[in-house]
């Protein structure tokens, strides 16, 4: 296999993940329909990829329950790429029901993570996968499944996680089924040398397979981070409107990147991202109404945006 091209692309995919990685970390549940209104208001900012839910138990995320809901009303907007997690194939199962375009399954590079979200082990993940993909094939082949290895960079629970492992466990999983696999930092522990580097090495050893950076700004090294991949040639973010979310089964995990200033720095770059700006800000108004009260974060929201200053989907008006 070639090596792919390490350059950086002249455009980006924002992946917003706030109504799943976000939602499921705050206590309250926000109301279905404040969802869709939130979502509506994303997808008019011109994100065009969402992360609408996930499809587990509503015992462990009662948050969730009614992702089913959210996403045939998000199947109504047009050019939107609905995405949902799903942890093992009753899940794909109840997704592809739904009508998802996207599914994505979290496997943990490290065990300890892997025992205490999903309660499986790497193995026991690879049956998953193997077992999702088969349903995708059967069903439903033009849905995209896509992997996203949690901890890759280091775990509170674990600690190191070696970049060699990493590797293995991501040919593994293309092996056994999935379309994509994309890097995790759950725990905020990753630098921008140690994001490259392993990125480079994701990329060469998997190419077309490689998939997204969702980095976490826990340390404060979000943007960083993400610049990093993007240098190596990583070309889809994810990132939470507002900075919500982290994972419930990762002490100390916490700090999404925030959408707003992730497309702040593309778009300052004279990078692509599609998104309008003022757009994005303003439907923060929407997550705000469907959670009275809850912290956002967000810099760029906060400083407002330089004088003169136009994104790149400033034009679009579908």
């Amino acid at each position: 296999m070639s090596e792919p091209s390490s350059g950086p692309a002249a455009e980006v995919l924002i992946s917003e993940v706030g109504p799943r990685d976000g939602l499921q970390s705050v206590a309250r549940t926000m109301p279905t329909a404040d969802k869709c209104a939130w979502i509506d208001a994303l997808h008019v900012a011109g994100l065009r990829e969402i992360e609408v839910g996930s499809f587990v138990s509503p015992k462990l995320l009662p948050q969730l329950a009614d992702t089913a809901e959210v996403v045939r009303h998000a199947r109504t907007l047009p050019g939107l790429t609905v995405m949902a997690l799903v942890p093992n194939r009753k899940g794909a199962e109840a997704a592809l029901e739904a009508g998802v375009h996207k599914l994505t399954l979290p496997l943990s590079a490290s065990i300890a993570h892997s025992l205490a979200n999903v309660r499986r082990t790497h193995e026991q993940m690879l049956d998953e996968i193997r077992a999702i993909a088969a349903l995708r094939r059967e069903r439903a082949p033009q849905v995209k499944f896509e992997v996203g290895m949690s901890t890759a960079f280091g775990c509170t629970l674990q600690g190191a996680v070696a970049e060699d492992d990493v590797i293995r466990l991501a040919v593994a999983a293309i092996g056994a089924g999935a379309d994509e696999l994309g890097l995790s930092d759950t725990t905020g522990m990753a630098n921008p040398a140690q994001v490259r580097r392993l990125f480079r090495r994701l990329r060469a050893t998997l190419g077309h397979h490689a998939g997204a950076a969702h980095l976490h700004n826990t340390r404060g090294l979000g943007l960083a981070n993400c610049l990093a991949a993007f240098d190596v040639g990583v070309s889809t973010f994810d990132a939470s409107q507002g900075g919500l979310g982290g994972c419930p089964y990762a002490p100390g995990a916490s700090g999404n990147v925030v959408t707003e200033d992730l497309v702040f720095m593309f778009e300052a770059m004279g990078v692509r991202t599609g998104v309008n700006l003022e757009r994005l800000i303003a439907a923060r108004a929407a997550l705000a109404q469907g959670l009275p009260g809850e912290p956002l974060y967000g810099m760029v929201p906060e400083a407002g945006l330089p004088k003169g200053f136009e994104s790149s989907g400033a034009m679009r008006h579908d």
